[in-house]
């Protein structure tokens, strides 16, 4: 059952993401993501002037008479949202949790797929996947995968990227967009990533909050481990106990930002911290971009 509170934030998510949908991401979104140029259709003979790379020789030799293909331009595209849903979503220390700015993120693209008449669907993953949801068309289709990602709780407090990854990949056969939503607290996955990079046109957004990589001068603290449950009582009032932390997480970043540039994939970053509206603005322009060139 949706609470009040639940309603509230997708109403607000709606209101926002449509306006930026319609103000900011106009044609960014189209320019971005295209669908495969063409595809098959049918043989006919060929006409003087065709060119003779696209004969058919196997239905030349059938038929003792040359045969050309013909194509048609493939638009629409299927556009996947993997979402982490697992415990360390459930945290954020500025603007909002991590779970509803990728939800947010999530509907900006999604609204801009539909008016772009692509299908649109979601897979929700913890340490598994807890929820897939088959592509379908339409606002009131976009809204319900607003709300499960909202609603869905983690079935465990651990990330299985990989585990994730590799479902989505038997479940979708056909090349599809994928969205890959995540903060990434997770090792082992660059495998499956790689290999889903080259079936799919696979996108990263990583969902950071500040103060996942810097503690506060804030004296005695309980720290809790979202991905483990454990929890350790430490002193932030140390300098070396704050430089200890970062340079931890700073081996995490850095190792995690290798694997996504070993994968070859585009990487969006977006953080509770900041309006992520004119980093996703940059990030669809350089894509448009490299795609015309």
């Amino acid at each position: 059952m949706i609470t009040r509170e639940l309603a509230k934030k997708i109403r607000r998510i709606q209101i926002t993401t449509t306006r930026i949908v319609n103000q900011v991401m106009s044609g960014q979104y189209q320019s971005a993501f295209k669908g495969r140029g063409i595809e098959f259709a049918e043989v006919r003979e060929y006409s003087p002037g065709d060119d003779i790379r696209i004969i058919d020789w196997n239905v030349t030799a059938r038929y003792s008479k040359p045969f050309v293909k013909q194509y048609v331009e493939e638009r629409e595209l299927t556009v996947l949202f993997a979402v982490d849903v697992s415990g360390s979503q459930n945290f954020g220390t500025v603007n909002s949790l991590k779970s509803e700015l990728a939800a947010e993120i999530s509907a900006i693209l999604a609204f801009s797929a539909i008016r772009n008449n692509d299908r649109v669907g979601c897979l929700l993953f913890s340490n598994s996947v807890q929820n897939c949801i088959p592509p379908k068309k339409g606002a009131q289709h976009v809204l319900r995968v607003v709300r499960d990602i909202l609603y869905t709780k983690p079935a465990a407090v651990q990330t299985h990227i990989a585990d994730a990854l590799d479902y989505l990949n038997k479940i979708q056969k056909r090349r599809a967009v994928v969205f890959l939503v995540s903060d990434f607290l997770d090792n082992n996955f660059e495998k499956t990533l790689r290999q889903t990079a080259q079936k799919h046109d696979l996108v990263a957004i990583v969902v950071e909050d500040p103060a996942e990589y810097d503690l506060p001068d804030a004296g005695w603290l309980t720290l809790g481990n979202p991905e483990s449950d454990e929890e350790y009582l430490v002193n932030t009032s140390k300098p070396e106990v704050r430089k200890a932390f970062r340079d931890k997480m700073d081996t995490h970043r850095n190792n995690r930002d290798r694997v996504l540039k070993s994968a070859g994939i585009d990487v969006l970053y977006v953080t509770t911290a900041k309006s992520y509206e004119s980093d996703l603005y940059r990030f669809l322009r350089n894509r448009a971009r490299r795609q015309r060139s």
